[in-house]
């Protein structure tokens, strides 16, 4: 069983994933006030506003430009846009060491795992975050949390070494993803609790699951998201091919995947280290199609 929770925190502080460094925005801003003093004083002594309005307009574009990226990036459509336009590999006249795309159903193999909240039991990935909103009459749980937004508060995420049927070539390969193995999952977790801020207890379920992992039970604005695969799920994996006394293995590349420039979308590249795993169709999580979101008032 691989732990990938650790890997979700570094997610939301990493500066080598994001598409424009820290170092670039503090460039940026020094240029901002630097333009937007000469374009003030231009103003005043000149009386002319040509410059300003002009300097204006481009620093809207400039952060517009800036956001766009960053929204893209916290919610993976670059890396998504990569898998769904990578072309599906031939397995059975793939070389060892290629890159390859398969998609089909996968099994588990001899560990599989089980979802932390709805107890799913035959998954080969599973994903349980807890958000906790910092507001300012609310104490939050934790004192790195920030005022007025979601922050992430807890993280269960796992996955395993899985087995995938090609449905191309009907090719039955072993997808290492279990420990120490590094995995990217395109897998969009669904909101299962939710409370409000009329709520005066949580329910019975949320608190056993708060209690088991040692976290507050008092009531306050939480949202718990949950996603997994399950066995005889389709997806779509993008690895190394390796074969070894006719066993075919998927594994992590070795170097960093880029999603190269997408101008058209006016996206930078995005580096991509390790296994990729997402669903073949929609990145959308695998589950229950009857379980429907709890709201606590």
């Amino acid at each position: 069983m691989n732990d990938l929770s650790n890997a979700v925190v570094r997610e939301q502080n990493s500066e080598s994933c994001n598409p424009i460094p820290r170092k670039a925005i503090c460039i940026l801003v020094a240029l901002f006030v630097t333009g937007l003093s000469v374009s003030i004083f231009i103003l005043i002594v000149v009386h002319n506003p040509i410059f300003f309005l002009s300097f204006i307009l481009l620093s809207a574009f400039v952060l517009s430009f800036i956001a766009w990226n960053r929204l893209n990036w916290r919610h993976n459509y670059a890396t998504i846009r990569f898998l769904r336009s990578f072309p599906d590999s031939e397995l059975a006249s793939a070389r060892e060491g290629q890159l390859v795309k398969i998609t089909g159903v996968v099994s588990c193999g001899s560990v599989s795992l089980e979802s932390s909240y709805e107890r799913t039991t035959r998954c080969i990935y599973a994903s349980t975050l807890l958000y906790e909103y910092g507001g300012f009459r609310l104490k939050p749980s934790a004192a790195n949390m920030s005022c007025f937004q979601w922050n992430l508060t807890y993280c269960e995420r796992f996955s395993t070494d899985f087995y995938i049927t090609d449905q191309k070539s009907g090719i039955r390969a072993m997808v290492k993803a279990g420990p120490g193995c590094k995995v990217v999952p395109l897998i969009v977790e669904s909101k299962l609790v939710s409370t409000t801020r009329n709520c005066r207890s949580l329910s019975s379920p949320l608190r056993k699951w708060l209690q088991e992992r040692n976290l507050s039970v008092e009531a306050r604005l939480l949202r718990l998201e949950e996603g997994y695969i399950q066995e005889g799920s389709t997806v779509t994996v993008i690895g190394v091919l390796q074969k070894n006394n006719e066993v075919v293995m998927i594994v992590q590349p070795e170097e960093l995947l880029t999603t190269g420039c997408l101008w058209e979308k006016l996206l930078f590249p995005i580096d991509i280290d390790g296994l990729v795993l997402g669903v073949s169709s929609l990145p959308g999580r695998i589950m229950n199609p009857d379980y429907r979101s709890h709201i606590e008032q």
